[in-house]
């Protein structure tokens, strides 16, 4: 107990530490991992230029692993963004999930996303979103955030490092990939908003400063919006990017606690969020493992 406690104590951040036992579930979930295997969980705290952040830490319980930064969509970090996590971590992947709103306040903001009313909700979630999107704020954490992971003992600094986005956290995913291009060399966006935009700082004007290979998973009703955007990203990133529209898809589908449509309807779709799963695993196999 005291190695473990000085063992701690010496990476000064973690709040709690526990180790899970996850096959069934993640086997369960669509991962492509049915073997056993024993995650740590961290609670962690992590210096940036605008205060700290504090995040999840997920890892195997042995070994170093490349690493993997995962951006959240506008509910925040919260257990369905853990158990995203988790399952990737399960891939053989230390993860890093922090809560992009700390600037404002402690996760989880939002324990469960499926039970807000997103108009009722929208004057406190504007100004979260808008606390990570301002200019310069994304790329001062995911710079902070790379220099923690670098320094960790679960981190193989050998490979490259991968990132994940959802919603909002699309845009974050390639402001990332931009920052730190000779650090990244994966990233996914998935029903990502604000990728395309008409201002001069849109994330898709980025794609020069990338090296990093990247996966855009465009929800339909996105594309119905926006029917351009998708040939725009594929213009500028070119053979460094593959660019997919999910035609029975709503914005959101990956997530499994998202609220119910406008009509009523899950926007969750679990056989088209392992498809994407699926994707991202690729993805990072190719380009980070």
């Amino acid at each position: 107990m005291a190695d473990e406690k000085n063992e701690r104590q010496s990476e000064s951040l973690p709040r709690r530490e526990f180790v899970v036992s996850v096959a069934a579930g993640i086997a369960a979930a669509g991962s492509a991992s049915a073997k056993d295997m024993k995650l740590t969980e961290t609670d962690v705290e992590i210096k940036t230029p605008d205060g700290t952040a504090d995040a999840a830490f997920i890892h195997p319980a042995s070994g170093s692993h490349p690493a993997v930064l995962i951006w959240t969509d506008a509910f925040g970090l919260r257990p369905s963004m853990r158990a995203m996590g988790r399952r990737i971590a399960m891939e053989g992947y230390t993860v890093l999930v922090p809560n992009p709103f700390y600037r404002i306040g402690k996760s989880p903001m939002y324990e469960d996303a499926s039970k807000i009313n997103f108009q009722t909700e929208r004057a406190k979630i504007g100004p979260l979103m808008a606390s990570v999107s301002a200019d310069g704020n994304a790329e001062k954490d995911a710079v902070a955030y790379v220099e923690w992971l670098d320094k960790q003992k679960q981190v193989n600094k050998s490979k490259k490092i991968g990132t994940q986005g959802y919603c909002m956290g699309g845009p974050l995913v390639v402001r990332t990939c931009a920052t730190i291009p000779d650090r990244l060399g994966a990233g996914g966006s998935f029903h990502g908003g604000g990728l395309v935009t008409k201002n001069p700082n849109s994330p898709h004007l980025l794609a020069p400063k990338i090296n990093a290979k990247m996966y855009f998973g465009v929800a339909h009703s996105d594309d119905v919006q926006q029917p351009d955007a998708k040939d725009k990203l594929r213009e500028a990133f070119g053979s460094k990017a593959e660019v997919e529209v999910y035609t029975t898809c709503t914005h959101g589908w990956c997530v499994s606690d998202m609220p119910p449509g406008a009509n009523g309807t899950p926007i969750y779709d679990k056989a088209e969020a392992d498809r994407a799963w699926g994707h991202l695993v690729a993805l990072y196999k190719a380009n980070i493992a």
